[in-house]
C-alpha cells in the first residue's frame, strides 16, 4: 500500500506543531531543508485501515505571499516545487477555533491553490470555555471542503481527522478566489460562528490596563519583579533538600568505597561536579514556571506590543522580541527563531544581540556567586537582596543587547528601514492549565537532568583525570591539582585573565564552560574539591569561594557572563543560521571583548571601594 504523503500547514500559534506531535508520537525527526536553513520535522503514522501516512509539519506562515525564509518554504513545499519534497498528497490546514478572524484568510489563500485540502478547527475545548459557538458542517459547505474539529492536546483530539484522512479526501471544487480576504472572512464568519461579547469586554477591559503606556509597563515591570524574587525566596528548601541529600550520597560512598581513583572520581568528579551544578534545578524550574504561566495566560503577546516601541527605537524589528524571549531559555532556539524576521538586517541584528539574553545555563552560575557573596536579607521591608541582584543582571543583559543594537542600527544605516509595522495575534486572557504547566516544567527538568546527565557529567569527569594527573613529584607542596594538566592549563591562562580578579582555578573552569555555562559550576566544584583536602574541603562550594574569592572577584565574574559567548553551541547556530563564519567569529569576538571589558571595569571599581 502506498504511502500518503501529507503536510500541516497555518499561522503561527495555531497548536499546528501540538497536532504534529499527537498524530505522530515518537515516530519523528528533524531535519533542515535540503540548501535553506529551515527546519522541518517529519513524522509517520498509520490509519485505521492500515493506510500508512507521510506527515512535514511546515513553518507557520501567516501568508503564502512570502516574506520571510519560513513562509518561502512553506509555499515551495505546497506547490511541489522543492526537488526533495515530494507534492503532498493532501494540504492539513490547522486553524485555532479561538481566533478565525486571523487564522481564516490563511485558509483561504491555501484553498486557491486547488490541491486536495482538510481544514482543522484546533482548541475546541478552549472555543467552547470562551463561549463560541462554531457550525463545522456550514464553515465545510461554505469553504468547500471538508472540516473537522480537534483538540491536539488531548489523547484522542485527532481521531475525527485519521478516520477522515484514512477514508480519502475530495478534491477541493474550482472556486474563483475572492478579491477581498478579509471580507470574505467576515463572511464567513458572521455565518458559521457565535461570539459572545462578555469574554470580548473582560479582555477589552484587562488590556485597557496592561496595554496602557503607563500602566501596561509598570505592571510588566513588577512581573518580573516578582519573579526573580520567587527564584531565590520559593527555591530555598528544595535547594536544601537536593544539598542534603548529595552530601548523605557522599558520606555513603566515603564510607562504602576504599579511599583510592574510584572514590575520588564518584566524589570530586560525579557528586561533586554533576551534583554541583543538580541543586540549581529548582531556581530553574521556577523561572520557567513564571514563562510558562505568562505564555498560556495569554499575556506575552501583549508584553511584546508593549516593548515594540522600545524595540523599534534601539534598531530592532518588533518581530525580535519573541526570539529575544525564547533566548532568554536558550540562544539556540531563539537564533533560530529569527527566521520569522522579514528584513534581512533586522534577524542580522537579532541574532547578534540574542546571546546578550540571560540564559536558563548562566542561572547556576549566578545563584551559586549570589548566594555565596550577597547577603539574603529583606530590603525596604519587601524586596529580597538576592532577587534584587538577579534581577538586575536579567536588566544588565537586556540595556547591553539595546545598547549593540543602537551601534549596529549605525553601522548597517542606508540598508533600508527597519521599522516594519508589527503584526500580533492577542489570543484570549486564559487562567493557566496546570497540567500544561506541570508538563511544560516536567519537559524542561527532564532537559536539564539530560545535560547534567550527560555532557555535564563527561565534562566534569574529563575535568577530574585533567586534575588528578600526573601526580605530583616527590616532595612536592600545595594541592596536587596545581601540578596536573588542568593545572598548567589554568596556570597558563591566569597571566590573561589575572588582570580581571580570576585566579587559575576559574581558569581552569571557563573551558569545559565552553560547552555549557551551567558545567562552570560543575567545573569549579570539582577543581576546589581536588584542590582542598583539608577540611574545609566538606564545605557546600559556595561556602569555599566565599571564603577564598574576593567580592571583587565575584562581581568580576558575573559581569564576565553577561557578556561571554560561553556555549559552542551558540556560535554554531549562528553559523549555520547566517550562513557566514565572518559573522559567527564577529559575535564570539565582540561578545568576549565586552565580557573582558565590563568584568575588568568591574573588578577594579570594586577593588577600589572595597
Amino acid at each position: 500500500m502506498n504511502t500518503a504523503h501529507l503536510a500541516l500547514v497555518g499561522n503561527p500559534n495555531c497548536g499546528k506543531t501540538a497536532l504534529f506531535n499527537r498524530l505522530t508520537g515518537s515516530r519523528q525527526k528533524v531535519a533542515n531543508y535540503t540548501g535553506v536553513t529551515v527546519e522541518r520535522k517529519e513524522g509517520h503514522f498509520v490509519g485505521p485501515s492500515g493506510r500508512r501516512f507521510r506527515l512535514l509539519d511546515l513553518p507557520g506562515a501567516y501568508s503564502l505571499q512570502p516574506k520571510s525564509p519560513d513562509e518561502a518554504v512553506t509555499r515551495a513545499v505546497c506547490l511541489g516545487e522543492l526537488a526533495s519534497e515530494p507534492l503532498p498528497d493532501v494540504l492539513i490546514t490547522v486553524v485555532s477555533a479561538t481566533n478565525l478572524r486571523l487564522h481564516l484568510r490563511f485558509a483561504l489563500e491555501v484553498r486557491a491553490l486547488g490541491r486536495p485540502m482538510v481544514l482543522v478547527l484546533n482548541m475546541m475545548d478552549e472555543a467552547r470555555r470562551l463561549g463560541m459557538q462554531i457550525d463545522a458542517a456550514a464553515l465545510g459547505r461554505a469553504l468547500g471542503v471538508p472540516v473537522v474539529e480537534a483538540i491536539a492536546v488531548q489523547h484522542d483530539g485527532a481521531r475525527a481527522l485519521v478516520e477522515l484522512l484514512d477514508r480519502g479526501v475530495p478534491p477541493v471544487p474550482t472556486v474563483a478566489t475572492p478579491a477581498d480576504l478579509h471580507a470574505e472572512t467576515a463572511r464567513l464568519l458572521a455565518q458559521t460562528v457565535t461570539f459572545n461579547d462578555t469574554v470580548s469586554l473582560r479582555d477589552e477591559r484587562l488590556d485597557a490596563v496592561l496595554l496602557h503606556p503607563v500602566w501596561g509597563p509598570l505592571v510588566l515591570a513588577a512581573l518580573l519583579l516578582l519573579m526573580f524574587q520567587a527564584v531565590f525566596s520559593w527555591a530555598g528548601p528544595l535547594m536544601e533538600g537536593i544539598k542534603a541529600g548529595m552530601a548523605w550520597l557522599t558520606a555513603l560512598v566515603n564510607g562504602v568505597v576504599p579511599e583510592g581513583p574510584l572514590r575520588g572520581l564518584l566524589t570530586d568528579g560525579v557528586l561533586a561536579g554533576a551534583g554541583g551544578v543538580l541543586v540549581f534545578l529548582p531556581q530553574i524550574l521556577i523561572l520557567f514556571l513564571f514563562i510558562l504561566a505568562l505564555e498560556e495566560s495569554g499575556y506575552l503577546p501583549r508584553a511584546a506590543f508593549l516593548l515594540d516601541r522600545l524595540m523599534v527605537g534601539a534598531g530592532l524589528s518588533g518581530r525580535s522580541f519573541i526570539p529575544l524571549l525564547s533566548s532568554f531559555a536558550c540562544a539556540v532556539p531563539g537564533i533560530m527563531a529569527t527566521r520569522s524576521i522579514q528584513h534581512p538586517r533586522d534577524r542580522l541584528v537579532t541574532i547578534l544581540v540574542a546571546p546578550l539574553m540571560t540564559c536558563s545555563a548562566r542561572l547556576p552560575v549566578y545563584a551559586l556567586l549570589i548566594g555565596a557573596f550577597i547577603p539574603d536579607r529583606v530590603v525596604g521591608g519587601v524586596f529580597n537582596l538576592q532577587g534584587l541582584v538577579l534581577f538586575t543582571l536579567y536588566v544588565a543583559g537586556i540595556a547591553s543587547a539595546v545598547g549593540v543594537s543602537m551601534v549596529l542600527k549605525r553601522w548597517f544605516a542606508g540598508q533600508g528601514d527597519t521599522e516594519q509595522p508589527l503584526l500580533l495575534e492577542l489570543p484570549a486572557y486564559r487562567l493557566p492549565n496546570p497540567r500544561d504547566l506541570a508538563i511544560g516544567l516536567l519537559e524542561r527538568a527532564r532537559i536539564f537532568i539530560r545535560r547534567v546527565g550527560t555532557v555535564i557529567l563527561s565534562l566534569t569527569v574529563l575535568l577530574w583525570g585533567l586534575g588528578s594527573f600526573p601526580a605530583p613529584p616527590e616532595g612536592a607542596t600545595g594541592a596536587a591539582i596545581s601540578y596536573s594538566f588542568a593545572g598548567m592549563i589554568g596556570h597558563a591562562l591566569e597571566f590573561v585573565f589575572a588582570p580581571i580578579g580570576f585566579n587559575w582555578q576559574i581558569c581552569i573552569a571557563l573551558v569545559p564552560g565552553m560547552a555549557a555555562r551551567e558545567v562552570v559550576v560543575g567545573a569549579l566544584a570539582t577543581v576546589y574539591a581536588l584542590s582542598d583536602t583539608s577540611a574545609a574541603a566538606t564545605q557546600q562550594l559556595s561556602g569555599l569561594i566565599g571564603a577564598q574569592w574576593g567580592l571583587p572577584t565575584a562581581l568580576s565574574l558575573l559581569a564576565w557572563f553577561v557578556f561571554a559567548p560561553q556555549c559552542i553551541s551558540t556560535l554554531a547556530v549562528i553559523r549555520r543560521e547566517t550562513n557566514s563564519a565572518r559573522t559567527m567569529w564577529l559575535s564570539a569576538a565582540y561578545l568576549t571583548a565586552l565580557a573582558y571589558g565590563a568584568a575588568f571595569i568591574t573588578f577594579h571599581i570594586a577593588k577600589a571601594l572595597t
